[in-house]
């Protein structure tokens, strides 16, 4: 294993999203030089009460930072785009939050950046590294499936069921013009597409606006928090619902559907993938156990224990089976593989990991479900 605790890492955001890369980071011993905040003084005040050293003025001080060779990008999705630029730029390696920007022409030319650089550029799609989604992308890979027929699922969450709750992602000017599809629903793209090995060419799309109007706080709020405070009445345009058909390029048909409306689903990722060999299904309130259908058998339930996966989930998984893994477990293992990436120059041929190219094709299919449910017709993705 490469020595990890050479690297120094500084992070950009300081909030929900932001805590967590800096938690993973500790956790795999990787120093962290210092964080950016929104402002000076709130990068400072969020440095001391997460317990980092340095807190940079700028972003122009963080990339003159020799010790910073990776910089992580928790900002708001607007201000992906140039901060991905200037680190680039600056000679450094990348790890940038998703959306990858806010239009398909940004994350376009971010690719031809990162291209050229040479540096490793990795895109937060950390669902991938639940290690049973890694095997059931090992189980396709070695066509224990069989080709893509049909795959469904979701994601649903509910913490913007009420009209009191407030993120800076409700607004189009910060989060882009879709919501719900574009912040948790290119989760599920991204991660069936990883698995499957295929990608939609073509979606229609339905989007919904359940909560037109809501009351947005004076005051800043961190992401799954709320605020109790003076609030101002915001009109809302982007969707907190959406329903999706997919066609995929051999021919195979998907359905989805995403929600932040959802009463009592904290983060319910699921799919079902139909092969024309078997079945598999698995779901993020449950990602210890992988389903698996047969037709001339008895079905499977795997247990997530390393001594019964194949290599691909095996890799990915940190405690022997019996000892649950998490939410947190799966940026363990993306960071873990980024870095090793890093110390060795470039990815590895194992690598599992998205890269800037996997995040811009969500853009395009982000512009793809715009389109169609503007017209109500079918629309190609790209």
């Amino acid at each position: 294993m490469s020595d990890l605790s050479q690297i120094g890492a500084a992070v950009i955001g300081t909030g929900f999203i932001g805590s967590v890369h800096l938690s993973t980071l500790r956790r795999l011993g990787i120093p962290i030089v210092g964080v950016l905040g929104s402002s000076a003084s709130r990068g400072a005040e969020r440095a001391r009460a997460l317990g980092v050293a340095k807190a940079y003025g700028s972003l122009d001080e963080l990339l003159a930072e020799k010790a910073v060779q990776v910089v992580h990008v928790t900002s708001p999705n607007v201000a992906h785009y140039g901060q991905v630029k200037a680190i680039l730029a600056a000679g450094k390696h990348v790890i940038c939050e998703k959306p990858l920007a806010m239009t398909s022409a940004q994350s376009a030319e971010m690719v031809a950046m990162a291209r050229a650089s040479g540096k490793v550029a990795a895109v937060c799609y950390n669902t991938r590294f639940y290690p049973l989604n890694q095997h059931a992308h090992g189980m396709m890979k070695a066509g224990d499936l069989g080709d893509l027929r049909l795959i469904t699922g979701h994601f649903h969450q509910d913490w913007l069921a009420k009209e009191t709750d407030w993120n800076w992602r409700l607004e189009a000017a910060e989060g882009g013009p879709l919501r719900s599809v574009s912040d948790i629903g290119t989760h599920w793209v991204d991660l069936t597409n990883f698995i499957t090995g295929q990608k939609p060419v073509s979606v229609i799309a339905e989007l919904a606006t359940f909560i037109p109007e809501r009351q947005k706080p004076l005051g800043p709020v961190e992401t799954f928090t709320t605020s109790k405070g003076a609030t101002e009445t915001r009109k809302i345009e982007t969707d907190d619902a959406a329903t999706i058909l997919l066609r995929y390029g051999n021919g195979g048909r998907g359905m989805m559907s995403t929600s932040q409306v959802s009463h009592g689903r904290r983060g319910l990722l699921s799919w079902d993938i139909s092969g024309a060999k078997a079945s598999v299904a698995w779901s993020a309130e449950h990602p210890e156990d992988l389903w698996i259908g047969h037709r001339e058998g008895p079905n499977q339930i795997l247990l997530r224990d390393p001594s019964l996966m194949n290599p691909t989930g095996a890799a990915a998984a940190f405690m022997p089976g019996g000892h649950p893994e998490g939410f947190a477990d799966t940026w363990a293992a993306f960071f873990t593989q980024v870095y090793r990436d890093v110390a060795r120059g470039g990815r590895g041929p194992d690598s599992t990991w998205a890269t800037f190219d996997d995040g811009h094709y969500e853009m395009l299919f982000c512009d793809a479900v715009l389109s169609s449910a503007a017209s109500g017709t079918w629309a190609k993705v790209g």
